[in-house]
């Protein structure tokens, strides 16, 4: 990070917080969590919202009172020893190429509203390759460009209120499916909570992101403003949440929403709206592209990291002449080539099935931080209460994936990669 990005305000913070946060798994992943929730989904996020908040000040709290270049990675480590911060470097480190695999996918989804004709690997194959220019030549403009995409994703949120609130009030006209329904509150409660219990994990995926916020934390002029940072942030990324996804559901029946197509598209394309649908979905693989690249880069300088710190073969630590670390580079060139042969074998359910390991393990972390907060710090009757919550909903979230044939193949594939993480940590103790 340069000179002229340290020092940052709180509001600045959470500036930087929603730009990294509203991505892939809010513009293409709620369709799954809306098709399987319907109206209850308004829960599923007001729940996820409230999870995400506790987690977020623990982290915060600890960064305040503890600044660490390493962030959760260095409080698992302090709180519970080496073997802790090499599993939780890993664990993160997997999330985020889980997470890189689901936006590449998205973001080929993207590309087909326009080019429906061109199959789905040759779009990924083109979107990780751009991806990967970018790390390779251009690393140090990654951060300058994330604040113009933040604002970006959040003018394409605004865009989409107002012209879903214009079609809402018959403005536009009737939609081609348009049709006649109740308020989505009237209807929020389901008969089965089966649905609402499945969409908790994909809300939580929803508000990933976070733990970069507590990453950043430390170059804020007063770390102590962090849990202010996080406030405003999650206070106004809910509000965005429930009023687009009421809106959506307002102006589009549950069997028209598809996971495949991103629902704000849907709700859009039923107007006679010419540039609208076509702009958003620019939007979209914008906003797609930054978070993408934004994974890239951490995976790449997670293992780095790894690395330096004796967690990694020092192998990952070399840089070659254009001071990007190679080996690193490689490794994560093969997980992208890896997201490209998977959306060759199984493109009808990939973008589920990562998305769900992709949000398993991100709670995984979360879970973590939790744990050394639990451990690290002096803790109020208000602090336990809140923890314990958390605790609950994260449980909830992900043991709702057993319910659903087809998020449980994400818990598997998440199951697979703590296993080996466990066996890697295993071998490490013994070995020194």
């Amino acid at each position: 990070m340069s000179t002229n990005e340290k020092k940052l305000s709180w509001w600045q913070l959470a500036f930087i917080g929603v730009g990294c946060i509203i991505g892939t798994g809010y513009f293409l992943g709620s369709a799954i969590p809306i098709q399987k929730a319907g109206p209850s989904i308004l829960i599923a996020y007001f729940v996820a919202g409230i999870g995400t908040w506790i987690v977020f000040h623990a982290l915060a709290k600890l960064t305040s009172h503890h600044p660490e270049k390493g962030s959760f990675r260095t409080y698992a480590k302090n709180a519970f020893g080496s073997w802790a911060g090499f599993s939780t470097g890993w664990i993160y480190w997997s999330a985020e190429m889980l997470i890189m695999g689901s936006q590449l996918t998205a973001l080929a989804l993207f590309a087909q509203f326009w080019f429906p004709f061109i199959p789905m690997w040759i779009l990924t194959a083109v979107f990780a390759g751009l991806g990967l220019l970018i790390i390779l030549f251009g690393v140090q403009k990654v951060e300058r460009m994330e604040n113009i995409f933040g604002i970006m994703k959040i003018a394409a949120i605004v865009m989409f209120v107002l012209i879903a609130t214009a079609a809402m009030l018959g403005w536009l006209g009737k939609g081609v499916a348009f049709h006649d329904t109740h308020s989505p509150l009237n209807e929020m409660l389901p008969n089965d909570v089966k649905g609402l219990w499945i969409a908790l994990l994909f809300a939580f995926y929803g508000f990933g992101g976070i733990e970069v916020m507590g990453l950043m934390a430390q170059e804020l002029k007063n770390p102590k403003d962090a849990p202010k940072s996080g406030n405003i942030m999650l206070l106004t990324l809910t509000v965005l949440y429930l009023i687009s996804f009421y809106l959506v559901l307002k102006l589009v029946p549950l069997n028209k929403i598809h996971s495949d197509e991103s629902p704000f598209l849907t709700a859009l394309n039923q107007y006679d709206l010419p540039l609208a649908p076509h702009l958003f979905n620019s939007v979209l693989i914008i906003a797609g592209f930054s978070t993408m690249v934004a994974s890239l880069y951490a995976v790449t300088t997670m293992l780095v990291t790894l690395a330096e710190e004796g967690d990694a073969p020092k192998l990952f630590a070399k840089k070659g002449k254009m001071k990007v670390p190679l080996p690193a580079f490689m490794l994560t060139t093969i997980g992208a080539i890896a997201s490209i042969i998977f959306a060759m074998q199984m493109p009808d359910k990939l973008f589920e099935y990562v998305t769900t390991a992709a949000g398993l393990m991100l709670l995984y972390t979360w879970i973590i931080i939790l744990a050394s907060f639990q451990k690290l710090m002096n803790k109020t009757a208000s602090d336990r209460l809140q923890i314990a919550v958390a605790f609950l909903f994260i449980l909830l979230a992900i043991s709702g994936t057993l319910v659903d044939h087809v998020s449980r193949i994400g818990l598997f594939v998440s199951i697979g990669f703590i296993t080996l993480i466990a066996l890697a940590t295993f071998l490490k103790e013994r070995l020194t």
